[in-house]
């Protein structure tokens, strides 16, 4: 068992984040020397399937699209300071991003990295298809698939890099995996030590959000002040030999790091904190201690695991159609009467079996729903900028554009003033997930020559 402290920085945490995050992450890394990797989790579900659809028109394409903005600044120091690098940015096509950052590393002139990828995931083929058939819903198992895609966990990864790789391309494994892995590799741990797997897996889980932890999703002013949001720094997690981690971020960064940022995204999308299931491990933080050891250190102990699930999660995406979205503005003196006015003439001219939503930005949107009315009515009125927002979903493209048509009539149709038009179609995806026997899915490695 290695002696050094592994550690291991965030630096990514959806496809959307910031590409310059990861210079100050790889910086610290490199001043603070021993063992490290950085993680890019870019990938969730919806993501996944546009991945697919993309591969599906282009064959070359369906990997992360930015890639080269995540990891061109970051990749020569990475490997000139054998800082591993381990990302989901494969998505639907990790040998095809696997293969840019060959090319990337020729045009940056860096010597040929060991790269490996993660494969397995993968279901969408008619063999995968045979085999969500006997445990999809039936209600769904007959539906066109656009992916369908298992949670792998971390062995593949620490398999690839107990093998020499400097890389590691993944497509869709846990999140929390992408740190576990590279924690497997160096202290050599067995898949069945499930207190130290589920203490690295939260550690995991606090990196795989980006700057959620270090600041960024909990600032709200006046309330939670957080210095410096404008360059807040990611996260970096020092994981101990039994697991144990302390989380810190990026050297000379904003944001910061202390008890209250690290327990909000401790129970982030957490359902059952006495069983928080994944791949490797299930994790049971109810008795966690979060201890404030410096400024921006931040300790966790207490993680206790027990023995990993008997099948994996899959997330099957189908084709849902169409969504249309039309918007149109009301400003001034009885803004907000003439938009109500505006979504009435809408709701009476078009199919009810559509069920069209209607939102008025800067009134009542995001805590509305489809019907909506008896909320509406406790609400005060007299906005004088309401944007009204009208969206419906259908199988049929035309459905959707006649509403939109509706909303382009109320330039002059009525009521009046109403101005800013816009419309869109957009195609749709629909979800569902099951779990299969983990038997029945191979992960592995291969290494990219």
């Amino acid at each position: 068992m290695a002696n050094e402290i592994l550690a291991i920085g965030g630096a990514a945490g959806f496809s959307g984040d910031r590409w310059d995050a990861a210079g100050p992450v790889a910086d610290t890394l490199v001043a603070r020397g021993g063992p490290a990797a950085i993680m890019f989790e870019t990938l969730a579900e919806r993501t996944l399937a546009l991945a697919q659809l993309a591969r599906r028109q282009d064959p070359a394409a369906g990997y992360e699209p930015a890639l080269d903005k995540f990891l061109r600044p970051v990749l020569r120091r990475c490997v000139d300071h054998g800082i591993q690098i381990v990302g989901n940015f494969g998505a639907a096509n990790p040998r095809g991003a696997a293969q840019h950052i060959r090319t990337l590393a020729r045009e940056e002139g860096i010597a040929r990295p060991r790269i490996a990828v993660v494969e397995g995931d993968d279901l969408s083929d008619a063999a995968g298809k045979a085999v969500l058939s006997r445990y999809l819903d039936s209600a769904f198992a007959e539906r066109a698939f656009v992916s369908a895609n298992a949670y792998l966990g971390a062995k593949p990864i620490a398999d690839a890099l107990r093998a020499g790789a400097q890389v590691v391309v993944t497509g869709r494994v846990a999140d929390p995996a992408l740190a576990l892995g590279p924690a497997m590799a160096w202290y050599d741990w067995p898949e069945n030590s499930w207190d130290t797997l589920a203490r690295a897996t939260m550690a995991g889980h606090l990196l795989e959000c980006g700057a959620q932890v270090t600041g960024g999703y909990f600032a709200d002013p006046g309330l939670k002040d957080v210095p410096r949001l404008h360059e807040v720094g990611f996260p970096i997690a020092e994981i101990g030999p039994d697991g144990s981690f302390t989380i810190t971020k990026a050297t000379g960064t904003g944001g910061l790091v202390d008890a209250r940022t690290v327990k909000e995204q401790l129970l982030y999308e957490v359902h059952d904190p006495a069983a928080y299931v994944t791949p490797d491990v299930v994790a049971d933080i109810s008795m966690a201690a979060v201890t404030e050891v410096g400024r921006d250190r931040v300790a966790v102990s207490g993680i206790r695991g027990h023995r990993r699930p008997d099948s994996l999660k899959v997330t099957v995406c189908f084709d849902g159609g169409w969504l249309g979205e039309g918007e149109i503005s009301y400003a001034g003196p009885n803004a907000e009467a003439r938009a109500r006015l505006a979504a009435d003439v809408v709701r009476r001219r078009v199919d009810p079996a559509l069920r069209a939503r209607f939102d008025l930005i800067g009134v009542l949107s995001v805590f509305g729903d489809d019907d909506g009315e008896a909320l509406r009515a406790r609400l005060p009125q007299g906005a004088a900028d309401v944007r009204l927002r009208v969206a419906a979903a259908h199988a049929e493209r035309s459905r959707v554009e006649d509403l939109l048509h509706e909303v382009v009539a109320l330039y002059t149709c009525g009521p009046a003033g109403g101005g800013g038009v816009r419309t869109s179609v957009t195609p749709r995806l629909a979800s569902a997930s099951c779990f299969v026997p983990r038997e029945l899915v191979t992960p592995r490695f291969i290494m990219i020559d």
